[in-house]
């Protein structure tokens, strides 16, 4: 396992590799090794080109474990197009789970590779942020970098 911390304009973000996966690029500090594998320099490459507003779709090698829900979830995230919002009911129905919206929300939560499967594009049904493992501005930027203006709570 490699991992190194990677600085954003919105603030840093730890990647994590095994051979040549990520597994993971979140807010907690995990793994860091400071070991720049040839995965994790480019994730920091498309990243860089993502918050430039250069790239739309990341092609970097990443695995997502977890329960059946959690990877229908992710799958669910992962078709939310650049620029756009879903709801986490929406999530839910996509994801074949439209009774368990507060598992589903969970599963969004638990997300285990942040920007590149988009969950800063889930919303509350009201159009308003909801919880983001890298805060809410954190989340409010991600959106603004994709030409969306989050409404404020």
């Amino acid at each position: 396992m490699s991992g190194a911390s990677f600085g954003t304009p919105a603030g840093a973000v730890h990647i994590c590799a095994s051979g040549e996966t990520v597994t993971y690029i979140g807010f907690e500090k995990r793994y860091v090794t400071e070991e720049i594998t040839e995965v994790i320099e480019m994730t920091m490459t498309q990243l860089d080109e993502y918050f430039d507003g250069e790239r739309k779709e990341f092609s970097v090698p990443f695995t997502v474990g977890g329960s059946e829900l959690q990877r229908r979830v992710c799958d669910s995230l992962m078709r939310i197009p650049y620029g756009e919002t879903r709801t986490y009911k929406e999530i839910a129905a996509d994801a074949g789970f439209p009774l368990a919206v507060r598992a589903v929300a969970s599963a969004v939560g638990k997300n285990p590779i942040s920007i590149v499967i988009p969950c800063h594009r889930v919303i509350g049904s009201d159009g308003k942020m909801r919880g983001y493992a890298g805060g809410i501005p954190f989340k409010e930027y991600l959106l603004e970098v994709e030409g969306r203006r989050p409404r404020k709570n």
